[in-house]
């Protein structure tokens, strides 16, 4: 038995982060804006127009006395009835759909934010549950070199705080081998051992400062510093200021 067509009102809106007020969505094929369909079983661009006389999409299924009328989406979003299918359609077919804008789904839209939420709540318990040490190292490399300066509940305070704000970059922290190593470069940095200046780490020998490495313009310093420790080149150096710091 054929499956009944069901009939429902859709919404629809900008990607944009920043939507506009008012945002007017190309309705017709032209040269400016081509709005063309592909189809698939006859190889043909069909060029696709939004007529509110008509009951197809398609200029070539539509007779020459189309009325045109404007697609307007008000603060970002546009409501389209069941009863206007050919807007649906003519939505459905547009080239800018998946750019400009997107078919709200509440389902999936419910189930993404539901991943969300249980991922922000394994990361707020993960944070819980911590050691005082791993807390500490965490800190360090996530929160910055002044974590030194913190008591122990302003720490779990704030690694409570970063886990629930950035619960994926947190639970990919706990097992990353090179936070430890990370953490280990920060407290280089701050007994200083190293100092990272004009995009080069300095390594002070005595009373004087070697340049241990270059620093790439827009990466993370910890992150460079710690891969190159762990190279061939650089571990003679982790090793030794190791030493240092215990």
């Amino acid at each position: 038995m054929k499956k009944k067509t069901q009939y429902v009102d859709k919404a629809y809106k900008l990607t944009r982060d920043a939507a506009p007020l008012s945002y007017m969505l190309p309705s017709h094929h032209s040269r400016r804006f081509p709005l063309l369909h592909f189809d698939q079983e006859t190889g043909v661009n069909r060029p696709l127009r939004y007529a509110t006389n008509q009951k197809s999409p398609f200029e070539d299924e539509q007779d020459g006395n189309a009325i045109l009328e404007p697609i307007i989406f008000e603060d970002g979003f546009l409501f389209v009835r069941k009863e206007n299918q050919v807007l649906q359609q003519f939505l459905h077919f547009h080239p800018q759909k998946g750019s400009i804008f997107v078919e709200v789904d509440k389902a999936k839209e419910a189930s993404e934010e539901l991943d969300y939420v249980e991922m922000e709540i394994n990361a707020l318990i993960e944070a819980n549950n911590l050691t005082l040490e791993k807390r500490v190292s965490l800190a360090r490399v996530l929160l910055g070199s002044s974590v030194d300066k913190m008591s122990s509940p302003e720490i779990k305070r704030d690694i409570l705080l970063f886990a629930k704000n950035n619960p994926i970059e947190f639970l990919e922290a706990l097992d990353d081998p090179m936070i430890e190593i990370e953490d280990n470069v920060s407290q280089f940095v701050s007994n200083g051992f190293l100092e990272i200046k004009d995009k080069a780490v300095m390594m002070r020998t005595g009373k004087k400062s070697v340049r241990l490495m270059g620093l790439p313009f827009g990466e993370e310093p910890l992150y460079v510093i710690a891969s190159f420790m762990q190279s061939d080149e650089g571990l003679p150096t982790y090793k030794a200021l190791l030493k240092r710091l215990k």
